[in-house]
């Protein structure tokens, strides 16, 4: 476990040079359609093990002197105040964010694009506080007959009506808070104003999934389908590349269906397509630096289990993810998986029967299996962590980290002063606990101590953890998935 099939050295080294030579392709000025999380890519992370979650952050700082960013974001999410699930934050705080993210990382934003622009209160709100901030801000609008009707998209009153952005760098890199923010239109309309200009600019597309180099049915690739799944997108293999070159190489269903129109538009714009493929618009270089393709299917079969217990939570939250389920478990049938390969699973379960209370799982690196029960003190998932730091720190399961005449007061807080109905504590206020009790207990200061341990480990809950422990689990790099049921009947659950 914890095994490296991912070389990040060699990932953004090579990432960086092949940009560059992008770039010089088009006369030194490049559009970069930025797909996919700049920051904490996790997914990244856990299916390409070595893959760090700043990746392409630190391929970008190789190139910050040519560098600009400009901020997509689609004036309906403003309206809507769309939400990003990672992180559970507005699309419009987003950009605040990762403006400041950016810039802390010796970044230049130049601007943010307010794509599909209607003069609606929010979107007026929200360009007038960026302004306010010092940002510089353009409108983009709706194109009628988008993207078909080529000949109107690709005039003066399609394209030549948005605003044409100011950019001072050769490497211009569009991102967005999330997908469908209008990153491609934003950059062919870029290529139509800087062609009126008489620059010549070109256009190129960064997504690390599907990794295009690697076989369709790639535990990779299929993982990569289970995380969209709500999207309906499907992995495929290239035609257009296959018919121009005879080479099998693998991209997605909306590239490829897209493509004969951006060919067009391409070709209205500079007068012939620079590209003969989909494929051939991407500048990914993750597939060549997987350096043990074992280590990389078994954590991406991971993954898919993983996205598949998310799902089947999601519904029983009330979610429409009927479609997404069915998808998922077609993808673990073609994998040859199923739940009974992530150990943490049957061990939660089994310990949960035999108490008739929630249990909890957690999976060492040395494949050794630690639970949890719950208790009149303790929840499953703090017994759980507190079990697990024991183990990694070499005590004894009878040793007692936190005394219970610590905890008892804090219960009582909870309940007669903070308004709780259920006194166990989460495993954030657990964590507390114990930081205090390392100051005078050693054996408490040498389980604190394992604390970095847990990054990476797998934990399974029999029933589904509050907002708030999920949240640590995460911030914790632990990979938790929970049984889809609560530990009670009540409709309302935090």
């Amino acid at each position: 476990m914890n095994s490296i099939g991912f070389s990040n050295e060699k990932y953004t080294e090579m990432q960086s040079a092949h940009i560059a030579e992008r770039i010089n392709q088009f006369g030194g000025k490049l559009y970069l359609e930025f797909g996919g999380k700049l920051f904490d890519d996790y997914h990244a992370s856990r299916v390409l093990p070595g893959f760090k979650p700043d990746s392409k952050i630190t391929m970008l700082k190789q190139l910050k002197d040519k560098t600009e960013i400009v901020i997509a974001i689609k004036a309906g999410d403003i309206e809507k105040n769309k939400v990003r699930g990672d992180i559970g934050i507005t699309y419009d705080m987003d950009v605040l964010r990762l403006i400041d993210a950016f810039t802390n990382n010796g970044l230049y934003v130049g601007s943010v694009v307010l794509t599909q622009f209607e003069d609606r209160p929010a979107t007026l709100a929200y360009e007038k506080k960026l302004i306010s901030l010092g940002l510089k801000v353009y409108r983009h609008y709706r194109i009628p007959g988008y993207p078909s009707n080529i000949p109107f998209i690709v005039s003066d009153e399609g394209y030549g009506k948005n605003d044409y952005i100011e950019t001072s760098r050769p490497l211009v890199v569009i991102t967005a808070p999330g997908p469908g923010s209008g990153k491609m239109a934003t950059c062919l309309s870029q290529l139509y104003h800087e062609q009126k200009r008489g620059v010549k600019a070109g256009y190129a597309k960064f997504e690390t999934f599907p990794i295009w180099n690697i076989p369709l049915s790639h535990p990779v690739n299929l993982a990569y389908e289970a995380a969209t799944a709500d999207l309906n997108d499907v992995n495929m293999i290239d035609p257009f590349h296959l018919e121009a070159y005879n080479k099998t190489v693998v991209n997605y269903n909306r590239d490829v269906e897209v493509f004969p129109v951006l060919k067009a538009m391409f070709e209205k714009i500079y007068g012939e397509s620079p590209y003969k493929s989909p494929t051939d618009m991407g500048v990914n270089m993750a597939g060549y630096c997987i350096i043990d393709d074992d280590v990389t299917r078994a954590a991406s079969n991971q993954e898919i289990i993983r996205r598949y217990y998310s799902t089947l939570c999601e519904k029983r939250k009330g979610e429409n993810v009927d479609a997404a389920i069915s998808k998922i478990e077609l993808l673990m049938e073609k994998a040859g998986i199923s739940v009974a390969d992530r150990p943490v699973v049957a061990a939660a379960n089994i310990r949960a029967e035999e108490t008739g209370r929630p249990a909890a799982a957690i999976q060492l690196n040395d494949g050794s299996i630690i639970t949890g029960k719950t208790s009149s003190l303790l929840g499953a998932s703090s017994a759980m962590l507190l079990n697990a730091l024991k183990a990694l720190a070499g005590l004894d399961d009878p040793i007692k980290l936190i005394s219970p005449n610590v905890i008892e007061p804090i219960m009582e807080l909870k309940v007669k002063h903070l308004g709780n109905h259920n006194p166990l504590l989460h495993v954030d206020e657990i964590l507390i606990a114990l930081s205090i009790e390392a100051l005078t207990n050693e054996d408490a200061a040498k389980a604190y101590a394992q604390l970095p341990k847990l990054a990476g480990l797998e934990v399974h809950s029999s029933v589904i953890l509050s907002q708030v422990d999920t949240r640590v689990f995460k911030k914790l790099g632990m990979n938790l998935t929970c049984e889809p049921k609560y530990e009670n009947k009540n409709l309302f659950h935090m």
